[in-house]
C-alpha cells in the first residue's frame, strides 16, 4: 500500500544477479513502488506468504544493502540542489548520503574509486563543479558515478531519462550499454520504450499493480500487447536493437 492506495497486488517476480531487465508500464502502475520495495523504502503488508528476499536474505541492515545496490532515481536528483561538488556526490555513494558530512571519513582508496567512476562516465571535469551548476544530464551522470563507486551487484535505474533532452538521452544510453557490457546487472524502470538498450533482454510489464507479462524482449514488445498496456492504438518500430512507439 502507498497510504490508502493499493500499489502492488499478487506480484511474484524473481530477478537474477547479472540480468538486464526492464520494468515497463504507464504512470501510476506500481513500477517505482516495486523498486522502492527492492531498496527497502517500502515493505509488503504482513500476511501469509508475503515476503521480499534480496540476494538470498529476508532481513537486511538497509545501509549494508545499499552498498550492494547502485541506485539512480528522480528522488535522488531532487536532492542534488545544494552546493555539493561532483566529487562529493560520487564519494557519498560509500555512505548512502548526498554529499560528504563531517562525521564521515573518506579514505584515499575512496577518493581513487570516485575518480575512476567519474572518469568512466566521462565527467571528470565536473569533479569540482557544484551540482546546482550542472545540467540535468551532467547531474545524472554524476549520480551514476555515485551508484558505481562501491562496485554494486546491480544498478537500479528509476525513470533514467526524465528531464533529459534527446542528446543527453542518447549519451546516457551509451553509458548504460558500457555498464551492461562490463557485466553490471541493470534493472531499469521506465514508461519510455526508447530507454531500453539492446543489452536488455527481458521485459516485465506492470499494469494497475500487477505483472501482466514477463519474458524475452522479442516476445513481450509487440504492438497489440503494448497498445493494451498503454490504452491506445500504437505502432512499434525496431532499429539496431532500439524500440520506439508511435
Amino acid at each position: 500500500m502507498r497510504g490508502e492506495a493499493l500499489a502492488l497486488k499478487d506480484v511474484s517476480l524473481r530477478i537474477g544477479l547479472g540480468e538486464h531487465v526492464a520494468i515497463l508500464g504507464p504512470n501510476g502502475c506500481g513500477k517505482s513502488t516495486l523498486i522502492k520495495t527492492i531498496t527497502r523504502e517500502c515493505y509488503p503488508l504482513v500476511r501469509e506468504g508475503s515476503s521480499v528476499r534480496i540476494m538470498g536474505r529476508d532481513r537486511w541492515n538497509v545501509f549494508e544493502l545499499r552498498k550492494m545496490l547502485g541506485i539512480v532515481s528522480s528522488d535522488l536528483m531532487a536532492t542534488c540542489t545544494r552546493a555539493v561538488t561532483g566529487r562529493d556526490i560520487a564519494l557519498s555513494g560509500f555512505f548512502s548520503s548526498i554529499g560528504i558530512w563531517p562525521h564521515q571519513q573518506v579514505t584515499p582508496e575512496m577518493h581513487e574509486k570516485a575518480r575512476q567512476a567519474l572518469a568512466m562516465l566521462e565527467v571528470s571535469h565536473l569533479a569540482d563543479r557544484f551540482t546546482d551548476e550542472m545540467s540535468s544530464g551532467e547531474a545524472r551522470r554524476v549520480l551514476l558515478a555515485r551508484a558505481l563507486v562501491h562496485d554494486p551487484h546491480a544498478l537500479i535505474l528509476d525513470e533514467p531519462s526524465t528531464a533529459l533532452d534527446l542528446f543527453a538521452q542518447h549519451e546516457l544510453r551509451l553509458i548504460f550499454r558500457k555498464l551492461a557490457q562490463a557485466g553490471i546487472g541493470l534493472v531499469m524502470v521506465t514508461h519510455h520504450l526508447s530507454d531500453l538498450i539492446p543489452e536488455i533482454d527481458r521485459v516485465v510489464l506492470i499494469d494497475h499493480g500487477r505483472i501482466v507479462a514477463d519474458g524475452p524482449k522479442h516476445d513481450i514488445l509487440v504492438a497489440p500487447r503494448l497498445s493494451e498496456l498503454f490504452g491506445l492504438p500504437l505502432d512499434l518500430t525496431e532499429r539496431d536493437g532500439y524500440y520506439n512507439l508511435w
